[in-house]
């Protein structure tokens, strides 16, 4: 698999982080932009992205749906999806929905 700075890219704007992007509600949660979903990447320390919902229909974004559910059951205390794995290796499944 050859590096491709342009997929990265595109993936960055894709993983849009927030609290950049949605506004803040009364009760201080940041709203998530129709058509998305907001997703937490980690191994030890979790860092929040908003993907796009279409990603849910991926088979290799369901592979990590599978992992998360292996490893936090559908009860996780962070009370949204939490995905077990490094946030390089999300950013590379992300990237080849990108480009399919």
């Amino acid at each position: 698999m050859g590096f491709r700075l342009p997929a990265i890219i595109r993936a960055k704007q894709i993983l849009q982080r927030s609290p950049s992007t949605g506004s803040q509600t009364s009760s201080g949660a940041i709203d998530v932009p129709k058509g998305y979903l907001a997703v937490y990447v980690g191994e030890n320390q979790m860092k929040r992205f908003v993907i796009p919902v279409s990603f849910l229909n991926q088979p290799s974004f369901r592979e990590l749906l599978t992992q998360a559910e292996e490893e936090f059951g559908y009860d996780h205390p962070m009370g949204g999806l939490t995905i077990p794995c490094s946030q390089s290796r999300f950013i590379d499944v992300v990237s080849c929905l990108n480009h399919s």
